[in-house]
């Protein structure tokens, strides 16, 4: 389809339209259709695998970086996981029409808060094909309705599971327009969309800081931003080396190509000549390359020397920053200059020094001797996650349902009036 064959206001009103029907589903309606979403997802995994490889092969003549083609690849295990996301989001209490904080005012009103749904969100996604299926799942189960609009890298995969997802809706009666994706990738296309504050409640951008840039720039709806991961692992005096080096090796090395990777290693100064031979051993045997400080590069003489840039870099790749702290307090400052307000890992056997970084360091994940990759909605009890939000309105951290919901004020009395003086009868 051209780009001026598309009319993304039209796409924006009948997903507005079919928002007001998804806000009124009942929870066992919106479970139904997620199981339905998950099993319509297998039973196309021939097709959605057959286009992806077209996606994964224009992405290597492209010559993509290596981090954004594993980010693309879909094969059975990933179909599984991402059904597996659609069932478990199905299994989570639904946060709409949740009432709270109720109390009765002097007036003898009862006042209290509603959860409701934000509307219409706007997912404008690089690389990961799994954004869409995820994505639609949690807007569904939060009684939101989505309107997608994905890379050109992954053009074929998002078109193929999108298709699948509304032969689910269409089985269980959900308006298809529920689930919209912008059907071309054109930039000119997303520069409208941005403007559609009428039919679109919130966007949600996810990629690269360039992208998230431009959407933040030209939006005139509200944005949640997350524009890269700088996560630090710091290693305190009295840390236990082995549990540091495998949360080292976990952090830097399961996936480097996700938000959550380490990219900067701290060492405290009085293990530093100790601890850092043992971990670059273990950096060395998985291909990490190391960029140091002055003081990393006297007990490291091999590698290369960091600057400013290094330690405010996301690599997503087998690199890693390192230096060596004089102590707690100028870790958290590096911490802070330098950080992303992603996640920060304290490995520590201390545990004064545990709570004083817990409460000391504001990033929205902040861990304690585990590994930064526990920082994603799966892990930490949310369902699929829509995003991470490094900003703290109006949600922080990775997002899950209760982050696609507002609260209203609900209001409830046995003919009250506020002033009496106007009663009738």
């Amino acid at each position: 389809m051209n780009a001026t064959d598309i009319k993304i206001k039209e796409l924006a009103r009948a997903c507005k339209v079919a928002s007001r029907a998804t806000a009124r589903l009942t929870t066992a309606q919106k479970n139904q259709a997620l199981h339905e979403m998950a099993a319509a997802l297998m039973a196309n995994e021939k097709t959605i695998v057959s286009e992806n490889a077209k996606d994964v092969k224009h992405a290597r003549t492209k010559q993509l970086s290596s981090a954004m083609i594993d980010r693309l690849v879909l094969n059975h295990d990933r179909l599984t996981k991402m059904a597996d996301a659609l069932r478990e989001i199905a299994m989570l209490p639904d946060p709409v029409g949740e009432i709270s904080d109720i109390r009765t005012r002097p007036s003898e009103i009862q006042v209290g808060m509603m959860r409701i749904p934000l509307g219409v969100i706007a997912m404008i996604y690089e690389s990961r094909p799994n954004v869409t299926s995820d994505a639609a799942g949690l807007c569904l189960k939060s009684g939101n309705a989505v309107l997608l609009r994905g890379g050109s890298e992954a053009f074929h995969s998002n078109t193929a599971i999108t298709a699948a997802l509304h032969q689910a809706m269409e089985k269980v009666g959900i308006p298809a327009t529920a689930i919209t994706l912008v059907p071309t990738t054109d930039r000119a296309i997303m520069n409208e969309m941005l403007t559609l504050d009428e039919s679109i409640d919130l966007v949600i951008p996810r990629g690269g800081e360039g992208l998230i840039r431009f959407v933040v720039e030209n939006s005139r709806i509200p944005v949640i931003k997350h524009y890269k991961g700088v996560c630090h692992q710091y290693v305190d005096k009295s840390a236990n080396f082995d549990k540091a080096i495998n949360l080292l090796v976990d952090g830097k090395t399961s996936r480097p190509g996700v938000c959550n990777a380490l990219e900067t290693l701290l060492v405290h100064k009085d293990i530093a000549a100790e601890f850092l031979p043992k971990a670059a051993e273990y950096m060395n045997k998985l291909d990490v390359e190391l960029r140091g400080c002055e003081k990393t590069c006297k007990i490291l003489p091999n590698i290369v020397r960091t600057t400013n840039d290094d330690y405010a870099t996301e690599y997503l790749e087998l690199i890693i920053a390192v230096r060596v702290v004089d102590d707690y307090e100028m870790a958290v400052s590096h911490i802070q200059e330098f950080g992303s307000d992603h996640t920060e890992v304290i490995v520590t056997e201390d545990l004064e020094t545990a709570q004083k970084f817990l409460r000391d360091v504001n990033s929205s994940v902040v861990t304690v001797n585990a590994s930064s990759r526990f920082s994603d909605g799966g892990e930490l009890g949310l369902g699929a996650e829509i995003g991470i939000s490094t900003t703290k309105l109006h949600a922080f951290g990775p997002m899950g349902l209760e982050s696609l919901t507002t609260r209203k004020f609900i209001v409830v009395g046995k003919g009250e009036v506020r002033h009496p003086q106007s009663k009738v009868i």
